[in-house]
């Protein structure tokens, strides 16, 4: 076989020409989906047709930071688990389950066309994208029109950017949205670590596979909203939000991950998960007025940073301001939906001087705040000369700073946690105002 335009070497065939796994897709979704898949011991091929992306990927590459993510891609390659490619037909022909992971739905449809019409005998083709509902109805209603046969599964992922690894692999359950018991049975053969491991394997239709990735979005950004809430009321009556949060989240009916108070919810998909729910309960003449208002709290926290750091500098205005973190979540570069980012917009519009360090989202954040934002090199750096230093994302290094150095390079001891990160008690000891979000 022709190699693809590939340095010799990286396009891998499996031995007798086995069936394989392909994914399609080489943005964040399809570079993390193919990983995981291979680390799973099965042979996969990831297709696209950006040659240099995949030459990069091959490689080891990865072109954003993603925890854990690069050394699994390099030991699968070297295994030969791993491929990469932008030889459609062969890829099409190899692979008779396709897992589609584009972070866009903007093609789908006719990529499915394009697959089954190389593909020898009908696929069954997953969508991982994040679509709307009634995506997979429609492209087998395209399919159908075109005289093509596959098979479509909806089958969403639930990965948050930062621990996207340790989620893919450790899920809470599996959604497949089809009709097809064939489909099924091949799909848990592939991931047949986790079924073996007992994740639940909930079998539906596809509007439902669809609408509870969605659902499950909106269902976050409301916990999150009405911790956010109960933690205003917690500083006006003396309360702590962090033992509220804690208190209950160990109620079973609620779990104790994402009821923490903070500066916001984030991620890559979440506002457009989150529009997309609302537009189709508008298109449906139905109103969904917890997520509206999930929403609008969600947004406004930015605001209530930046009148916690007023109070506390008396005025932002013409202040030098210190901000420890830009990306939307540790363990990740994305800065996509970042509260960090919305408050430091919020402290510029308001007349605020900003410095800035991230450990990796900095290149990211460039291209979102347009020059109005000094950048740093290190924490110390974003420190010194400030009226008051802002934690905007948990980077747990945050925590073992030297803070006696802080002290001393800050023009004042101020310190607004956003995060609730640092040791508040030791912190007011050492000499510190310091201010957390929901905390007396």
């Amino acid at each position: 076989m022709r190699e693809c335009r590939f340095p010799r070497g990286l396009w891998e065939i499996t031995a007798g020409g086995d069936m394989q796994t392909g994914v399609y897709g080489s943005g964040y979704l399809g570079t993390l989906v193919s990983a995981c898949l291979a680390d799973f011991g099965t042979p996969v091929t990831c297709c696209h047709p950006d040659s240099s992306r995949m030459v990069e990927m091959a490689q080891g590459n990865v072109p954003f930071f993603e925890k854990n993510l690069t050394e699994v891609i390099k030991r699968n390659v070297r295994s030969g688990r791993l491929a990469y490619s932008t030889d459609m037909e062969s890829f099409a022909r190899k692979a008779q389950v396709i897992f589609l992971a584009e972070d866009t739905s903007q093609h789908l449809a006719d990529l499915a066309i394009r697959i089954a019409r190389l593909a020898p005998k009908p696929p069954i083709l997953a969508i991982m994208t994040p679509v709307q509902v009634g995506t997979a109805t429609s492209v087998t209603g395209v399919m159908i029109a075109a005289s093509l046969k596959a098979t479509i599964v909806s089958q969403p992922v639930f990965v948050t950017a930062g621990c996207a690894v340790e989620d893919f692999n450790w899920p809470d359950r599996i959604i497949l949205g089809t009709s097809s018991n064939d489909a099924v049975l091949a799909l848990k053969q592939i991931l047949h670590p986790l079924v073996m491991r007992g994740v639940p394997v909930i079998v539906t239709n596809h509007e439902t596979a669809e609408l509870v990735r969605e659902s499950a979005t909106a269902f976050v950004a409301t916990k999150i909203s009405f911790i956010n809430e109960l933690s205003g009321l917690c500083e006006r009556v003396n309360a702590d939000a962090v033992s509220l949060s804690l208190a209950l989240g160990l109620d079973k009916k609620i779990a104790p991950r994402c009821l923490q108070p903070g500066a916001g919810m984030g991620g890559l998909f979440a506002e457009s998960d989150m529009e997309s729910l609302a537009e189709l309960a508008r298109a449906k003449g139905v109103s969904l007025k917890v997520l509206g208002a999930a929403r609008e709290v969600n947004h406004s926290l930015a605001d209530r940073m930046v009148d916690k750091i007023s109070t506390m500098v008396h005025s932002v205005q013409n202040k030098d301001v210190g901000i420890l973190g830009l990306a939307f979540k540790p363990n990740t570069n994305s800065v996509a939906g970042s509260s960090s980012l919305r408050l430091v917009q919020n402290l510029v519009a308001k007349g605020a001087r900003v410095r800035a360090y991230d450990p990796v989202a900095i290149p990211e954040a460039r291209m979102e705040l347009n020059g109005t934002v000094h950048y740093c090199e290190t924490p110390y750096a974003a420190a010194e000369g400030m009226d008051a230093l802002v934690v905007g994302t948990g980077w747990p290094e945050f925590r073992s700073l030297d803070f006696e150095r802080i002290k001393q390079l800050l023009k004042r001891p101020v310190i607004v946690d956003t995060k609730n990160l640092l040791d508040a008690v030791r912190l007011r000891a050492m000499g510190f105002e310091y201010a957390g979000l929901g905390r007396p």
